[in-house]
């Protein structure tokens, strides 16, 4: 047995995704559209991750094909063993969880889980010397330590309402992934995990390969070869599908309907926490103004990005939890509103010039909204939003680029980005809003720091009494309209098609990240081939 001290939380570092290249995943990796090969799936996604390690922040949110955590979710987000035999057993209010571990679970090199492996998973990603995305959602971890072999012990700092939700998070080996540093170990690129997948080949830019798990102690996988082929470009993944060169891709809903009258392919829909919207840098020369962030809030037409963009396929984001969300705030609906857009300017001395674009002490109300390339929903919310902002005469320049342009822009320029958590309100907001992580990659694109907002979130994540925590979370939303650092625009569904050759393939409420891990084949590994 040994006991570990966990070091302090520090700013959490960002997990860029990237954007691939259009070529074909190649060999005998799938079966296409005909459906010879039951045991073999090639699917098309927009993008891959930067790092195949959860110390980085891969798999944190679970479905992992590599790795699995402590629990997992069932196809309704309920909370389910995985490694652990059993869910935690909680004690002194709330400030211990005990995990009993699931005995004879093995690496796919051969060597047994144990609770060590656990201890170094979670004190690694702790240690502020690890540049991983999940150090502050791991923030109220005091101490875990193994009592044994099978079982785990987490010692919390104060009573956390979601903890046990946080141990879907991956674990990797420490023999292996022990012996090297890690950011930069061989680990980030050849993981060795307990899933029931394992990595065959990486392609940068091009396609990831995984073979099924012999060994997987959930049973081996029916689907023996899983290839996930980097598409970019939406219009080339629905065209590689329609050829046949994919047996599945994510699609925007205008590409997904044109799939809807094809008999050997199915289209699925998943509800989502998953929203778009614009960040309004602080530090930006017109973007920090309020008077401009207030009036972009108001001259936007959320429904019409609804109904004409997503064809119907999502709902109004007026801030970032969905309407439909136990904890959203009822009252903080608004519609277009351009009278009020032009009032707020007017007042806050923003005159209108000749070519109707305002100004205030020389300088003009424009600015760049950047959009990633090849997303075509994105493109078409940034081309939107920029005709809604020049009724009320703020001119916005819509331009696609790479995120290796955008990336060191995001804290002076305007970004059209996707964000949202499943789960506990704590797990979207904290990381979007708290000041504490301004800038800190992708993390608080705007640089938002609202002291009554970060006090909230702090209360939110420390509270144990659901009516406190709802009235935090109330405070957040309605300190975002009066005081917006994004323009909420829409709640998206995701739509995905694939042959319709298995029996097995559902969908869950998705996060904003989507394709690579989520989708019908978020379970993969449980589909059998149909007769």
């Amino acid at each position: 047995m040994r006991t570990r001290r966990i070091r302090g939380a520090a700013v959490v570092a960002a997990l860029a995704v990237g954007a691939g290249a259009c070529s074909a995943p190649g060999g005998t990796d799938g079966a296409g559209a005909d459906g010879k090969a039951g045991g073999s799936v090639v699917i098309g996604v927009a993008s891959e991750p930067d790092t195949l390690s959860p110390l980085l922040g891969y798999g944190k949110d679970g479905n992992s094909k590599i790795f699995d955590g402590l629990l997992a979710r069932d196809t309704d987000l309920r909370l389910k063993p995985a490694l652990a035999k059993a869910l935690p057993e909680i004690g002194d209010g709330g400030r211990t969880y005990t995990y009993r571990l699931r005995e004879g679970v093995e690496f796919s090199d051969g060597e047994p889980l144990t609770a060590d492996d656990v201890v170094y998973t979670y004190e690694t990603i702790l240690d502020p010397a690890t540049n991983t995305t999940a150090r502050s959602e791991l923030d109220a971890v005091e101490s875990v330590r193994a009592d044994g072999d099978h079982t785990v012990v987490f010692r919390l700092k104060y009573p956390y309402a979601p903890f046990a939700a946080r141990t879907v998070l991956p674990v990797v080996p420490e023999h292996v992934a022990g012996r090297q540093d890690p950011n930069t170990g061989s680990f980030n690129t050849k993981p060795v995990g307990t899933g029931p997948y394992t990595l065959v080949d990486w392609r940068k830019g091009e396609k990831l390969t995984f073979a099924a798990n012999p060994h997987y102690w959930g049973g081996a996988p029916a689907v023996k070869s899983l290839t996930m082929a980097i598409v970019a470009d939406d219009n080339v993944r629905a065209t590689r599908l329609r050829s046949g060169d994919l047996d599945g891709a994510v699609l925007p809903p205008d590409l997904a309907a044109t799939f809807a009258d094809d008999r050997g392919r199915r289209t699925y829909e998943a509800k989502t926490y998953d929203f778009r919207a614009v960040t309004l840098p602080t530090a930006g020369p017109v973007t920090g103004d309020r008077a401009i962030r207030r009036a972009l809030d108001a001259a936007v037409d959320r429904r019409a990005m609804v109904d004409r963009i997503l064809d119907g396929a999502g709902l109004p984001a007026y801030g970032p939890l969905p309407a439909d969300d136990p904890w959203y705030t009822e009252d903080i609906e608004r519609d277009q509103d351009l009278g009020a857009a032009r009032r707020l300017l007017d007042r806050a001395g923003w005159k209108e010039g000749g070519d109707g674009v305002r100004a205030k002490y020389g300088r003009r109300a424009a600015f760049t909204l950047y959009y990633p390339s090849g997303d075509k929903v994105r493109q078409d919310h940034a081309l939107a939003y920029a005709s809604d902002a020049r009724k009320a005469g703020i001119e916005v320049k819509a331009e696609g680029a790479t995120w290796e342009v955008i990336e060191p822009r995001m804290g002076r320029d305007a970004v059209l980005a996707g964000f949202g958590s499943v789960g506990d309100p704590d797990f979207g907001l904290y990381t979007l809003l708290h000041s504490s992580l301004a800038g800190d990659g992708f993390n608080n694109m705007a640089r938002y720091d609202v002291p009554a907002v970060d006090k909230a979130l702090d209360a939110g994540r420390r509270g144990q009494d659901p009516g406190t925590r709802r009235t935090a979370y109330d405070t957040v939303q309605r300190a975002l309209v009066d005081d917006p650092g994004y323009t909420f625009l829409t709640h998206i569904d995701h739509l995905y098609v694939l042959a319709d050759r298995w029996d097995g393939p559902s969908t869950q409420l998705e996060p904003h990240e989507h394709g690579f891990a989520s989708g019908p084949w978020w379970n993969v590994e449980e589909w059998r081939p149909r007769a």
